[in-house]
């Protein structure tokens, strides 16, 4: 692997009409780290992802993935990354072995179906149908659609949303088992303590800007209790609810 930032984000701008959803936002992620990317609905976190994925094109800015540009070698960038999408549409009458078998047609370095099917564990599904599947199932599936192509940067755009807390707890330990890989993962959540658990640093975005950046011990030692409400003053240490919270707001956001 050549030296420098996994992914580097320098000044970039999108806006949908009247609507600046990322607004000069700047980011570096080091290869083999597992980075956060939390922030209300509406901050511009999705906008962003897109962008460094190469689904969308920003209006102003420069994103280098892996040392490229989308731009001048987007197929090199293509066969080394791996993409969960916020909500990823499989085909439902297609099998799991089917499903990434045309997954890795895309790839020339790649897994076999039978490692990707073993590392998620869906062993037991190898050839039931898609639409048969439950909710952490097809996570799970996403997921090693992502995988295998064998990346060394993973996207995830909130892979845990709407799943039980068993199928949550199977994909944290399927996303550190990709980190301790040496590779490199971009997530967001809003879940807090999937952050704390998965991330070694995390951006709080809001308003297309970033508002916060660092390890996650070092934010939350940043919080002040003594500005929080009661009851809350009489705990004696902060969570990354606090400082997402005091740095946001608690007004609710609308998509």
């Amino acid at each position: 692997m050549t030296e420098g930032p996994a992914l580097l984000v320098r000044d970039l701008r999108k806006a949908y009409g009247d609507i600046l959803a990322v607004d000069g936002l700047n980011l570096e992620v080091a290869r083999g780290e597992c980075f956060g990317l939390l922030g209300p609905n509406g901050a511009g976190k999705t906008t962003t992802i897109e962008i460094c994925e190469g689904l969308l094109s920003a209006d102003s800015g420069r994103v280098e993935v892996l040392g490229l540009d989308w731009d001048k070698e987007p197929q090199k960038l293509k066969e080394r990354l791996g993409v969960q999408l916020q909500d990823t549409k499989l085909a439902e009458k297609l099998t799991v072995a089917e499903t990434l078998r045309m997954f890795r047609s895309f790839y020339r370095e790649r897994k076999t179906v039978d490692e990707v099917i073993a590392l998620v564990e869906l062993g037991e599904k190898r050839d039931a149908r898609v639409g048969n599947l439950s909710g952490g199932q097809k996570q799970r599936l996403a997921i090693a659609c992502a995988l295998v192509g064998d990346p060394e940067i993973l996207f995830l755009d909130e892979p845990t949303t709407g799943l039980d807390p068993q199928s949550r707890r199977s994909l944290w330990d399927l996303i550190t088992r990709f980190r301790e890989s040496g590779r490199t993962i971009v997530l967001t959540t809003h879940y807090m303590d999937e952050a704390e658990k998965l991330c070694d640093r995390i951006a709080i975005v809001d308003h297309g800007k970033v508002i916060a950046e660092g390890r996650t011990n070092e934010l939350i030692d940043s919080v002040d209790l003594s500005h929080l409400p009661a009851p809350e003053p009489r705990r004696t240490s902060a969570t990354l609810e606090d400082v997402f919270v005091s740095l946001t707001g608690r007004t609710l956001r609308d998509e």
